[in-house]
């Protein structure tokens, strides 16, 4: 019995982002472990921790028993003290420990994925406690790797991977979340229509449809006469709505044609992750 074909895609994705980090981090020095990754309070090494302890939570590995100290200012909701368990118990782990580390873990996670058996629907145990589907965790972790092997190129100076396969994952991700983001959290009045245009190398035109009872829906079909279109390219889609980039502190990445009031409601509102 072969691994489901729902599943594969992700395995697939999720496999080229978690090698494509380790070739970016195999070769740092001390300085470059320790550099600001652009997420608040977390340094490179931080970004890595944090893979290692999800895929070792993936892994069915227990949770460290850890509290958190109280000054770490970054740290502000339930998620946030989740996912710091993880990253502050390996702050004190020295760059090469991190680096044996995340390859005995992958290894680890490459081969528990190679025999994986289990149907797309079976229930699994995911972040806090909560129940998903095997597909939805697994799609969750290739988008989340994918998301990071990004901030460690940014910060590192090496760009890539921007439509890999983790990418077109991270693209359906993202579209999934843009309906809430225009009619219930800018809350856009009914009847608008909202166009998404991002060019690059993941390409693709939206269009948002707020119906007269305020729900919005997505799909492929032009609009001639959108209320507000955003264009904008594929990198600066994906900041902006992993929340690494905030449109109304860092200038105009986004180009905004027709309602000015609604289209700036939209980019205040645009980031969909914790």
């Amino acid at each position: 019995m072969t691994v489901h074909p729902n599943l594969q895609p992700y395995i697939d994705a999720w496999t080229q982002s978690a090698d494509a980090v380790t070739d970016l981090v195999s070769p740092l020095t001390d300085g470059e472990w320790h550099r600001p990754s652009g997420l608040p309070g977390w340094s490179v090494k931080d970004v890595v921790s944090h893979l290692i302890g999800s895929e070792c939570e993936a892994l069915g590995d227990p949770r460290p028993i850890h509290t958190l100290p109280v000054d770490l200012y970054h740290v502000k909701t339930e998620w946030a003290r989740y996912t710091e368990v993880q990253v502050d118990i390996r702050r004190h782990h020295t760059p090469p420990e991190i680096t044996a580390e995340l390859e005995y873990t992958l290894i680890r996670r490459r081969r528990q994925l190679r025999n994986e058996k289990r149907a797309p629907e079976a229930v699994v145990r995911g972040p806090l406690g909560r129940e998903t589907t095997l597909e939805q965790y697994l799609r969750t972790r290739a988008f989340d790797t994918w998301v990071h092997e990004q901030d460690l190129r940014r910060v590192l100076g090496r760009p890539g991977g921007l439509d890999s396969q983790g990418a077109y994952v991270a693209r359906d991700v993202l579209l999934e979340r843009l309906a809430k983001v225009v009619a219930k959290d800018a809350a856009a009045p009914p009847d608008s229509v909202v166009v998404v245009d991002v060019t690059g190398p993941v390409d693709f035109m939206r269009t948002v449809r707020v119906d007269a009872e305020g729900r919005g829906s997505v799909d492929g079909r032009v609009s001639l006469a959108p209320t507000v279109t955003l264009n904008t390219d594929w990198e600066t889609y994906v900041r902006l709505a992993c929340g690494r980039l905030r449109a109304d502190a860092d200038g105009e990445p986004v180009k905004l044609d027709g309602d000015q009031e609604l289209g700036r409601a939209i980019l205040r509102h645009f980031a969909v992750t914790p």
